[in-house]
């Protein structure tokens, strides 16, 4: 009787060796998973990480005024490539985020959506949902909530353009009280380009 046992017990372990082969070999067989366009572009922008430099046209007319200035982003992948950290300031200012503008947007995927949260000076949360364009260069964020208060206004639209490896454009726009928007279009390059530039 002992021995049938055995028997038994042997081939339900070859069996059950043999299920889990197949259900490897049935894996490996898997296509590989395509990439959403979320995930595409999210891939875009993490290949921005660096330091970048370059003229910002500030349109003020909203203050009377238009003005130039100069802006320096640091773009930062973290949480195991979950995230990435967008921060802006004006170079000429000390570093020093407790009393001069240094916003910070964080980007990250929720689902098939890709998604940004600015942190702003202004002490309010928006999120905005990117859509892609045809050729992939161009990264539109379109305002979809807020949190905190608004009564000095929020950001209300981004979009990002990748010329190539070194070279991007952003364009922001912020929305004052009473549906005043400020446009502002900056023209970055990679901090180091320019080192190399010089030399």
């Amino acid at each position: 009787m002992r021995s049938i046992q055995v028997k038994l017990l042997l081939i339900l372990l070859s069996m059950a060796t043999a299920g889990f082969a197949q259900s490897g070999a049935h894996k490996m067989a898997d296509p590989p998973k395509v990439q959403t366009e979320a995930e595409k572009s999210f891939a875009a922008l993490k290949a921005l990480a660096g330091t970048w430099e370059g003229p910002v046209k500030l349109d003020t007319t909203a203050f009377g005024k238009p003005d130039d200035d100069g802006m320096q982003v640091t773009m930062r992948v973290t949480s195991r490539g979950n995230a990435l950290v967008h921060e802006m300031r004006d170079p000429k200012t000390p570093d020093d985020p407790t009393k001069y503008d240094h916003p910070i947007t964080m980007f990250y995927l929720d689902s098939d959506r890709l998604l940004l949260t600015h942190y702003c000076d202004a002490g309010n949360r928006p999120r905005m949902a990117a859509r892609v364009s045809e050729d992939g260069k161009k990264i539109e964020f379109d305002f979809l909530d807020v949190a905190g208060s608004v009564k000095h206004g929020h950001m209300y639209h981004a979009v990002f353009t990748i010329i190539d490896a070194d070279h991007h454009t952003e364009d922001w726009t912020y929305m004052l009280p009473g549906d005043k928007q400020v446009h502002a279009h900056a023209e970055l390059q990679r901090a180091k380009q320019q080192q190399a530039s010089a030399r």
